[in-house]
């Protein structure tokens, strides 16, 4: 799915789940849209625009969405105009220096923008790590204890349906 149309989508006054996200995919931004304004008091609006941006870009790169919102929590705690060390921006704290030709066109105060610019180098690093999670996350926050600390996190978040079990279990 193109990322204008998820975030066109919720950015507008209908629902997220509105337009062309129907099925498993809506039902599923609609739990993470009710999980953010419950634990972390974002409001509606908000919370449907970042759990958008969230399920296009972990669609696009092959995330889960619960690793995805993990990392959010932890970087910036959902807060988009976050600023960290070496100039770390926005909800997934992306460096721009280490990244200039990826965001070069982007806002990275924007939930889209950043959301997509932080999967894309999650992605990258988990192609570089052949698919290991925990050596991707750690290169993504620069330690092994940070990793651990995603893995963790990203059990809180973890909204698939039932359905999409490995083994039939919830």
């Amino acid at each position: 799915m193109p990322l204008a149309s998820a975030t066109s989508t919720a950015a507008s006054d209908a629902s997220p789940v509105a337009g062309p996200i129907a099925g498993p995919v809506a039902t599923q931004m609609h739990k993470i849209s009710a999980m953010l304004m419950a634990k972390f008091g974002l409001a509606r609006e908000k919370a449907q625009r970042i759990s958008a941006a969230v399920m296009t870009s972990a669609e696009k790169y092959s995330l889960p969405p619960a690793l995805v919102l993990a990392i959010i929590s932890i970087e910036s705690r959902f807060k988009e105009t976050a600023r960290g060390a070496h100039g770390a921006t926005g909800l997934m704290q992306v460096v721009p220096a280490a990244h200039r030709q990826l965001v070069k066109n982007m806002d990275l105060n924007e939930a889209s923008d950043n959301i997509e610019a932080g999967s894309a180098i999650l992605h990258g690093y988990l192609q570089s790590a052949r698919g290991d999670v925990g050596a991707a996350l750690k290169s993504y926050g620069g330690s092994s204890a940070y990793a651990k600390k995603v893995s963790l996190r990203a059990k809180d978040f973890d909204v698939a349906p039932a359905a999409s079990s490995a083994d039939g279990t919830q």
